[in-house]
């Protein structure tokens, strides 16, 4: 298992408008290879986590090469409402509980 997290901080008064354009969008995920789930985390303080599981890092990395990556993120500006660009964190999973 992999997992691909950006982290978001948004600007104060920005959370709803960050939220509205993640849930407008017009997700690609469901028919990539590999993909398992999607979350958008909210945390204190304007943060929020977009988190994707996917089966193996190869899956994820040919997911940010493909067209349906490229039309994903062509969605919705984010111009204004973020202090800056989200932080990005890879991980490969070592021990995997539940599920």
């Amino acid at each position: 298992m992999f997992v691909a997290m950006n982290r978001f901080t948004v600007n104060e008064g920005q959370g709803e408008k960050f939220e509205q354009i993640w849930r407008e969008r017009e997700s690609r995920l469901a028919d990539v290879p590999g993909f398992m789930r999607f979350a958008l985390l909210k945390g204190d303080g304007g943060e929020y986590i977009s988190h994707s599981t996917w089966q193996d890092r190869e899956a994820f990395i040919s997911w940010t090469q493909s067209e349906n990556f490229a039309a994903g993120h062509r969605q919705g500006s984010l111009m204004g409402v973020l202090k800056g660009p989200p932080q990005v964190a890879l991980y490969d999973a070592v021990l995997v509980e539940g599920e």
